[in-house]
């Protein structure tokens, strides 16, 4: 029976811990390098953090303030990004495959070279964006907003854009 007791006081300091690392305040962190697999930064004020070719994949960053973070190169495949702000936020060379941005503001933000293979985007606000050269295959862009965004050869194909807001779009060629 004490070993029962003794687990049950592990995990509720597990469940603690985990709490305790939602909604942090990493304001400027720097991350670089970082190996955050799977790391649940839910609602986290990431402002200005620098994760330079930090490994996030499978991350859960939905509700993150990541207004102007440094990511580039950084890998988020599979990561959760719901509702995140990623404002101005840099993510030249980055791994988005299959990431969830849904209902996220990429307003301004730089995704020059990114990968954003299967990526969900419905609803996200891509507007003045930089997209140049970003693979897009089979993106999920329903609804999204793309207003004065740069997609100078950008790779759409397959891509789902439905009712996404193409005003002012820089370099698009629709097929």
């Amino acid at each position: 029976m004490s070993n029962t007791v003794e687990l049950f006081k592990i995990l509720s300091e597990i469940k603690k811990l985990n709490e305790q690392i939602k909604e942090l305040d990493l304001r400027g962190a720097d991350l670089c390098y970082a190996d955050l697999i799977g790391a649940d930064l839910t609602g986290a004020d990431l402002t200005h953090a620098h994760f330079i070719r930090a490994n996030l994949s499978g991350a859960n960053l939905s509700g993150a303030n990541l207004t102007y973070a440094d990511l580039f190169i950084a890998n988020l495949t599979d990561a959760d990004l719901t509702g995140a702000d990623l404002t101005g936020a840099l993510l030249y060379h980055s791994k988005l495959t299959n990431a969830n941005l849904s209902v996220a503001n990429l307003r301004n933000a730089k995704l020059n070279d990114a990968n954003l293979i299967c990526a969900n985007l419905i609803c996200a606000n891509l507007s003045g964006a930089d997209l140049t050269d970003a693979d897009l295959i089979c993106a999920n862009l329903i609804c999204a907003n793309l207003s004065g965004a740069d997609l100078t050869d950008a790779d759409l194909t397959d891509a789902n854009l439905t009712d996404a807001n193409l005003t002012d779009v820089i370099g698009y060629k629709k097929t």
